[in-house]
């Protein structure tokens, strides 16, 4: 596991204010870019916004970057999901995500027990078995579903935190 000089040097202590300031420098990042997440599904009036984000809850799943996952999983109410496997979970994840291995036999009665209306951020190790996950979740009434397309590789290589 590869974790930022930074938090290896402060034994971890600063995880949860780390992904804070990150989650506000994406968002700073983007407002002064003048990039907006409001999309053609604002228009359609096809999806929601979440009270108090700057997540535009979606209709359908959408594959996004390290840069706006750590905007939706610092949403408020965003449901963090893991779907790699408890050992690989043990190694390292996003602070606040749950464990619900998509290879596991009660992964399907797992996700039947989420809110439809909910708000979810989804990734595995480096973006393949998320699809799978996503494509159960969507087929089982969920919407509100970000994926983490290049996983939690990609997370980390975008200097972004995990921990243990």
């Amino acid at each position: 596991m590869n974790q930022s000089p930074l938090s290896d040097t402060l034994g971890g202590m600063l995880h949860r204010p780390l992904a804070a300031s990150a989650a506000l420098l994406v968002t700073a990042t983007i407002g002064l870019a003048g990039c907006s997440s409001d999309s053609a599904a604002d228009a359609t009036g096809a999806s929601s916004q979440v009270p108090g984000a700057t997540v535009t809850v979606p209709d359908s799943p959408e594959r996004v970057d390290a840069v706006r996952f750590a905007e939706v999983v610092s949403a408020p109410g965003a449901q963090i999901i893991d779907v790699r496997t408890p050992e690989e979970f043990a190694e390292g994840h996003l602070e606040g995500a749950v464990n619900m291995n998509v290879q596991g036999a009660d992964f399907a009665a797992q996700i039947s027990s989420l809110d439809p209306a909910g708000l979810y951020a989804v990734y595995c190790r480096s973006g393949n078995r998320s699809q799978a996950a996503v494509a159960a979740m969507a087929d089982g009434g969920l919407s509100g579903i970000f994926e983490l397309e290049t996983g939690i590789v990609g997370w980390q290589e975008a200097g972004l935190p995990v921990v243990q």
